[in-house]
């Protein structure tokens, strides 16, 4: 597929990404940037955190690192922390490429893969013909990836008038909506395998290090299901 896209096939995307998941990305982000002005951090920081590192878990560790004035022992920490945190990009990216199409033009996605974006192109690029499907997340993804900028910077400026309570809860919309999306999935064997195996396997995280428990308790659910799907083929 040519790198160029016709913006009338971005335009479906574009569309479906300004309903649920405009409102769970906007209130998430919108407690990011408050949360960085209250650690006293400027807007530069907050957008790029937001823009560059695109995955709140990540963007949440390099806050507390940068809250802490560095904590004493380096970058290095706060980096293994944000990667560990964001790994779950990886396996996502291997599961949803194979919906873009061939070509040059789906890299254009890489930058763009995050938990709402992600779970929406999933259910809905299977029911869309092959030459749609990426200008339908390139549509989706560039409105949810700009709404998390903007937010950002209505988070920051804002933060001096918002509830710190509010802001707290905020920050859970975000998995909130991607919980509702998994569940709205549960009649397809596969999603119900998923979901039933990464909530048995959640308790593992409790015995590793929290650095690497949503990682390794997610490796141990999506390896059974992913077995149990075979075992059923």
């Amino acid at each position: 597929m040519p790198l160029a896209l016709p913006l009338s096939g971005l335009r479906p995307g574009l569309s479906a990404a300004l309903g649920a998941p405009a409102v769970a990305m906007v209130a998430t982000f919108l407690a990011f940037g408050a949360a960085v002005r209250d650690a006293g951090l400027g807007l530069p920081w907050a957008l790029g955190a937001s823009l560059l590192i695109y995955g709140m878990p990540g963007q949440l560790v390099l806050l507390q690192f940068a809250a802490a004035g560095g904590g004493g022992g380096g970058a290095t920490p706060a980096v293994l922390g944000a990667v560990a945190a964001n790994a779950r990009f990886l396996p996502m990216a291997v599961a949803l490429t194979p919906w873009l199409g061939g070509g040059r033009g789906r890299l254009l996605a890489l930058p763009f893969i995050a938990i709402t974006p992600w779970a929406a192109a999933m259910q809905a690029l299977p029911g869309l013909a092959p030459t749609a499907r990426l200008p339908w997340f390139l549509g989706f993804a560039l409105v949810s990836w700009s709404l998390a900028g903007l937010a950002t910077a209505a988070g920051h400026a804002l933060m001096p008038l918002l509830d710190p309570a509010l802001l707290a809860a905020l920050l859970f919309a975000n998995p909130l909506y991607f919980a509702l999306l998994l569940a709205a999935g549960m009649g397809v064997p596969a999603s119900r395998q998923a979901v039933l195996a990464g909530a048995l396997a959640a308790p593992v995280g409790l015995l590793l290090p929290p650095a690497w428990a949503l990682l390794g308790a997610g490796v141990l659910g999506g390896t059974v299901a992913f077995l149990a799907g075979r075992g059923r083929a």
